[in-house]
């Protein structure tokens, strides 16, 4: 059975997320930082006959709950297929370039880009036994610097200060890390699941969390052939859903 790591999976996109790799007979590691509602939320799903789902307790920004996740998986499995890389914050809109705070700013890109980074590190050793090694860095169409420079672009207006530098930056580093990884049968993609409603904008996105999970684990189990270092997004209204960066 393949096994899989999702960070920020204790509910929303993450969840469900969890719940579709989990229905396909992967073993999914449920990223929390708090293991009790981590816990609370797989006696939920194994109620509803999801089994092959474990919580686990981790927190991108600390490097100690890092590497206690990545040793749990090596000792239950010898390997990870799959790392799924949700777990991210906002500090919410309005937010400007002239008045946010070096604090907030700092504050998102620890969880948005450098958390990435680190849980990436740790877990690279366990990706690399695995035969066709996925990572999935889960990203925004706020990230994309083409399409923020588009006035014509439907949320061209919504700039954050800290949020879309981030997810940017996070695009930046899977073009890199995937051009490293490109002798080997790994796959890393940057995928925006999409304006989605859930508590993360206050549920005032269209999409479901059931089309972002779908839509992210599409781009994810892919076959050999399958291309690395893209933009996937849902909101792209063409048949390759490539975002221009």
């Amino acid at each position: 059975m393949k096994s899989a790591f999702i960070t920020g999976a204790n509910r929303s996109i993450g969840l469900e997320t969890a719940k579709q790799l989990s229905s396909k007979d992967i073993f999914v590691y449920l990223g929390t930082r708090n293991l009790e509602k981590g816990k609370a939320v797989v006696k939920e799903l194994n109620e509803k006959g999801f089994y092959n789902i474990k919580p686990v307790e981790i927190d991108v920004t600390k490097p100690g709950t890092i590497v206690a996740a990545k040793n749990m998986v090596e000792n239950e499995q010898g390997k990870l297929d799959i790392l799924i890389n949700n777990a991210g914050i906002s500090k919410g809109f309005p937010e400007s370039a002239l008045t946010t705070s070096i604090k907030d700013i700092q504050e998102v890109f620890d969880t948005n880009f450098f958390g990435v980074i680190s849980v990436t590190q740790v877990f690279l050793d366990l990706l690399r036994k695995s035969d066709g090694p996925r990572i999935s860095n889960i990203t925004s169409g706020l990230g994309s610097l083409s399409l923020h420079s588009d006035p014509d672009w439907k949320y061209y207006n919504v700039k954050l200060a800290s949020y879309m530098p981030s997810k940017a930056a996070l695009n930046a580093f899977t073009i890199l890390l995937a051009y490293e990884l490109r002798a080997l049968p790994f796959k890393v993609n940057a995928i925006d699941p999409g304006y989605t409603a859930t508590d993360f904008n206050q549920h005032s996105g269209p999409g479901t969390v059931e089309s972002a999970a779908a839509f992210i684990i599409k781009h994810t189990l892919t076959d050999d052939n399958a291309p690395t270092g893209k933009f996937f997004s849902n909101d792209i209204e063409d048949r390759s859903e490539e975002s221009p960066w």
